[in-house]
């Protein structure tokens, strides 16, 4: 008898294996937004040997499903919608109100999980009821991952497509919802945000283990990390960015820094190969990454700033955003997010869709000496840069380090520097280099200077 109800059993289980639904990969649901102008990859699971047709806008494609899972692609198509996917195997699955638009990432730490609506035991964000109040737009969807990590990279995850209005807003990401809310408007066509970021996470846990371990660099540098980190460190990238691959995207948007300000040095190399590893894992080519430098603050240390600006330097394809003048002293979580969600924006339009548009703030680019006096060249000043008979934050130096407040005007599209004070030639100088700066460097279309150092 029990023989009998055990072959039994296995034939039953065999047989719901051989029947098992067609399931799509978890960010396939209503209100999805898929990429516009590339091959559209639609994946998910079902049984082995199961047909899978998937149909949408005119298309129909068709595949085995293989050890379980199964992959089609859609061929490229132009922004719109609404559309209905279909997508049958031994069952049918129906998609409601699926999009093509422009698809962005947005990662890092608190700054960018950082909600529109109110937070417990933070300042409520700059005009957010207003927001609000205006925020409903159809063509503006975004999915939140859920905050999980696992010792290994995972294939699924399970969050919905949520469409922007009155209610579903407050608990966005207020950075990635103005980035969207600001690109939208030029565009004209669906934005949709992919918001997969954590606070307090260190930059080596977004990155996989593969290119982690490739690099020597790295495994020797975080090596020193505490024991903590270093049992952790690849674990967000194995459960909230892993599952997203090969999800059609056309760039990401990235703030965090603030949890690697005590190894600078390392985030040279870190944030680099980052962005090196996504761009690999989504092969799309060198697509656009925006990134936040970080924001003016008590105990954020100049260094890390200088990380990021040699981050942008090195990595093509980038864009940084400057917040020298959107701050807070006292708060590691500034409450201005407007002007960081439109900078992004600005960067998406110049990188992403060719706007020939000022997109960044002046980049320091060359130095030299005339006489007492330091001569610095900028790029991204080709208007030139905003003329203030009190230029602040400027410092210079005849040797070691110490350095003295220094005079500081525009000439054209440069910036001359001296101090009366010395009277020996200057050796080095630098601007906004402390944790919470008083500058006022802008080019002409008002975008903020990056902080920096250097020597003659």
């Amino acid at each position: 008898m029990n023989k009998i109800l055990a072959i039994t059993l296995l034939l039953s289980l065999c047989a719901s294996s051989a029947t098992a639904d067609v399931k799509p990969h978890g960010m396939f649901n209503d209100h999805a937004v898929l990429q516009r102008g590339i091959n559209i990859p639609v994946w998910g699971t079902a049984a082995a040997g199961e047909k899978i047709t998937v149909s949408m806008n005119g298309q129909t494609v068709s595949t085995v499903a293989q050890n379980g899972k199964w992959e089609i692609s859609l061929q490229p198509m132009n922004a719109g919608g609404p559309y209905t996917m279909t997508i049958q195997g031994n069952n049918t699955i129906t998609l409601n109100d699926i999009m093509i638009g422009e698809v962005w990432l947005a990662s890092g730490q608190s700054n960018m999980e950082r909600q529109l609506g109110p937070r417990r035991g933070q300042q409520p964000l700059t005009n957010w009821l207003e927001e609000k109040k205006n925020a409903a737009n159809n063509n503006i969807r975004m999915i939140t991952i859920p905050l999980k990590t696992n010792s290994n990279p995972q294939t699924e995850i399970k969050a919905d497509w949520k469409v922007c209005d009155t209610a579903s807003v407050v608990e966005f990401s207020a950075v990635a919802y103005f980035f969207a809310r600001d690109l939208q408007a030029q565009l004209n066509v669906p934005i949709g945000i992919i918001h997969s970021s954590w606070g307090g996470t260190p930059a080596e846990k977004w990155i996989s283990k593969e290119a982690m371990m490739a690099n020597d660099t790295l495994v020797q540098g975080l090596m020193k990390a505490d024991e903590k980190r270093k049992a952790g460190y690849s674990g967000l990238y194995n459960a909230m960015i892993a599952p997203l691959v090969p999800y059609g995207i056309k760039g990401a948007i990235w703030y965090q820094g603030e949890s690697n300000r005590n190894e600078s040095t390392l985030y040279q190399t870190l944030f680099p190969a980052m962005i090196t590893d996504w761009r690999s894992q989504w092969k799309l080519g060198d697509f656009p990454f925006l990134f936040v430098q970080v924001a003016p603050y008590k105990d954020m240390t100049p260094d890390i700033r200088e990380s990021q600006l040699i981050s942008y330097q090195r990595v093509p394809n980038t864009a940084m955003v400057v917040t020298t003048d959107c701050g807070d002293c006292n708060d590691i979580h500034p409450i201005n997010k407007q002007p960081v969600g439109y900078r992004l924006s600005l960067g998406a339009r110049a990188l992403a869709y060719g706007e020939k548009i000022a997109y960044m703030g002046p980049v320091q680019t060359s130095v030299k000496r005339s006489g007492n006096k330091v001569v610095l060249g900028f790029d991204h000043a080709a208007k030139g840069l905003q003329k203030n008979n009190a230029l602040k934050g400027f410092e210079i130096s005849v040797g070691g380090d110490v350095f003295v407040p220094a005079m500081a005007k525009v000439k054209g599209k440069t910036v001359v520097v001296w101090s009366e004070e010395l009277k020996e030639a200057p050796v080095s100088v630098r601007y906004g280099w402390s944790n919470c700066m008083d500058v006022n460097l802008f080019n002409k279309e008002s975008l903020p200077a990056s902080p920096f150092r250097v020597k003659l």
